[in-house]
């Protein structure tokens, strides 16, 4: 009788250690990891351009003696560091309609920009860059430059990865050449170029 009772003793004080603790484990809220998102990107693109070659004198229209136009190809590789600013590297070279020069160009800019929306982006080019033409068919021209180089344009996004690009580029101004389409002249060129670039 003595043990029955002594094991009921037992019983109740359990059930009352049990009650007092709520018999309810603590609720642990849950940590939500939020992902850094990356801003920064590696891209690289590929355009088509419409180069005009003159003597200062003409504007890019003048179709007159003194101005030998090309179709380039252009290659560009860039950095964008985030939404606003990005390195880029371009590098021309005439492939079409050289009929009295050849012509190539390089340029390395930083590359101020700004998204007016999700999908549309207008930029500035501003660097440093090198400019050379020489003659062909006869023609005595030669010219070797280097110098400050700028340019303003704009894209447009289809993907998170491809977008299509459109932009002006003044390569070169007012170079003093001993020789150029007529006589010795300031040379200057410059190019309006549509592409696409792809970002990594």
């Amino acid at each position: 009788m003595k043990q029955i009772t002594l094991s009921l003793v037992a019983m109740i004080a359990m059930s009352s250690f049990s009650m007092a603790g709520g018999g309810e484990s603590p609720v642990v809220e849950p940590v939500t990891v939020i992902p850094a998102i990356d801003q920064s990107a590696l891209y690289v693109g590929i355009g088509l351009s419409a180069v005009s070659n003159r003597e200062s004198g003409l504007n890019f229209f003048d179709n007159k003696a003194g101005q030998d136009r090309t179709g380039d190809i252009t290659l560009l590789a860039g950095y964008e560091f985030n939404p606003y600013i990005a390195l880029e590297g371009r590098y021309m070279n005439s492939i079409t309609q050289e009929d009295i020069l050849e012509r190539d160009s390089w340029g390395i800019y930083v590359k101020p920009q700004y998204p007016v929306t999700e999908s549309i982006n207008i930029y500035a080019l501003l660097g440093y860059g090198g400019f050379n033409a020489d003659g062909i068919n006869g023609a005595n021209i030669n010219v070797d430059d280097t110098g400050f180089q700028w340019g303003l344009g704009g894209s447009y996004d289809f993907t998170e990865h491809i977008s299509l690009f459109a932009d002006y580029v003044n390569i070169a101004n007012d170079v003093s050449v001993p020789s150029f389409i007529t006589a010795p002249a300031d040379v200057s060129s410059d190019a309006v170029t549509v592409g696409v670039n792809y970002k990594f």
